[in-house]
């Protein structure tokens, strides 16, 4: 399942493994929502409410499409967080990993606090 997510600056796609996380936020699409930011990840909310998966993670690699069910949120992590040791990127907690940026996620550093983001299903 690939979708888009896009904002005022520019816009990248994002295919979703086949997960219970992916398929609920793939039933509230489209979105529409407020960005924010926290170091070198973008992060909004979804208004989708799951639970943590069993293989939710904390460090993720660059480009990560995950979950973070404490706040309902889609979190796009494309460098390090606050917390992160050295140059991973390390999420506020587990999440659930949802799939993949399609192409560079350093995009997202052109998303600005406050920004609308959309995100949407793309057609097959």
């Amino acid at each position: 399942m690939q979708i888009r997510i896009s904002w005022p600056a520019g816009r990248l796609t994002a295919t979703l493994d086949d997960t219970p996380t992916a398929r609920a936020l793939a039933r509230e699409l489209p979105l529409v929502s407020s960005a924010r930011t926290w170091g070198e990840e973008v992060y909004f909310d979804t208004g989708v409410s799951v639970p943590r998966e069993t293989d939710a993670r904390q460090v993720v690699d660059p480009g990560t499409v995950a979950f973070w069910t404490d706040g309902d949120a889609l979190a796009l992590p494309y460098g390090p967080t606050p917390i992160s040791h050295g140059d991973e990127c390390r999420l506020a907690s587990p999440c659930n990993v949802l799939g993949r940026v399609d192409g560079d996620p350093r995009q997202l550093a052109s998303v600005r606090d406050g920004d609308p983001v959309r995100v949407e299903l793309m057609d097959d």
